[in-house]
């Protein structure tokens, strides 16, 4: 009972919005955050999976490890970061689901550290339907350099900077028209495999949609942000549904995803040879468990401590 207190009142606070936050945009293809949805993610642990990874990089295929974290969050709308309990006005928070993607691998004498976070409206708010990417980073650190990108989704805009220590990139910012108030961002692909991001499809349905290609590929391409058009379809198998993803720009991602709630992602795979397979999943607060003795809770992931030495 206290935790549907609480999720109640979470939701009561962040109703009470002004016109100009609060939009009443509405979508058919928007998810439903219904009693079911809270239940699960409204009680205030994260989802943490390890997944086997495969990732090309220079020529050849890397083993390493990935790891999602899912985790229902409250946003301050007018800086779009994490809303510490007691400190925002409630006319400013709305509720999102964070995505965090970490993908770590060696290549040769040294390793790479990508990390992805997307955040997902669970509400109308900004001119935009519940569903939405509302923001988005993405970031590198290896022995080369650093590179950082970030966009948020404003009322008919996208905000877009990136600093990297890449000659010819360097510091780039922009700000720009969207296409359309309900668009997809290819960052949260997993998000909207697992049904909780815009559009919902149906199982053998097909749709195109505009799209925000992914930070790290518009990095490649020399550019803050770029869009596109993505065909999406959801085909129901025996085990598991498979939602693919077909980019303009001819790259393809596809998720195997369990076809029971909390509909987790089984395999994740791109044309380019990216593979990610489902080795331990845990619902746990990790943010408290950063004492010595929270190293034992990486044994349910089936994760090891890392080395005390690189090599």
């Amino acid at each position: 009972m206290a935790k549907w207190l609480l999720v109640s009142l979470l939701l009561a606070g962040c109703s009470s919005k002004s016109p100009e936050a609060r939009s009443k945009v509405t979508d058919s293809a928007s998810p439903v955050y219904d009693a079911a949805f809270w239940k699960t993610w409204g009680d205030g642990f994260a989802e943490l999976t390890s997944y086997d990874l495969k990732y090309p990089r220079y020529g050849a295929p890397r083993q390493g490890t990935a790891v999602s974290i899912f985790v229902a969050e409250t946003f301050a709308n007018s800086l779009r970061v994490k809303s510490d309990p007691g400190v925002r006005d409630k006319k400013d928070e709305f509720p999102v689901m964070k995505l965090n993607l970490v993908e770590d691998f060696q290549t040769g004498i040294y390793d790479y550290n990508l990390m992805l976070q997307s955040f997902v409206a669970l509400e109308s708010v900004n001119g935009r339907p519940a569903g939405v990417m509302t923001k988005v980073a993405w970031s590198s650190q290896e022995w080369c350099g650093n590179l950082f990108k970030e966009a948020m989704l404003d009322k008919d805009v996208l905000r877009a900077v990136s600093h990297s220590y890449f000659d010819g990139e360097g510091d780039q910012s922009l700000s720009e028209a969207t296409p359309a108030p309900a668009v997809l961002s290819e960052d949260a692909l997993m998000l909207w495999a697992r049904g909780m991001a815009w559009p919902v499809l149906k199982a053998g349905e097909t749709r195109e949609v505009p799209a925000l290609l992914a930070m790290q590929v518009s990095r490649f391409k020399k550019g803050p942000v770029q869009w596109g058009k993505v065909v999406l379809s959801r085909t129901s198998m025996e085990a598991f549904d498979v939602f693919r993803a077909k980019l303009s720009d001819g790259r393809e991602r596809v998720y195997e995803v369990e076809k029971a709630a909390p509909f987790r992602v089984l395999k994740y795979s791109t044309s380019e040879g990216v593979e990610g397979v489902l080795v331990a999943s845990e619902r746990m607060k990790y943010w408290e468990l950063n004492k010595p003795e929270g190293v034992k809770a990486l044994e349910k992931l089936k994760l090891g401590v890392r080395a005390a030495r690189t090599m």
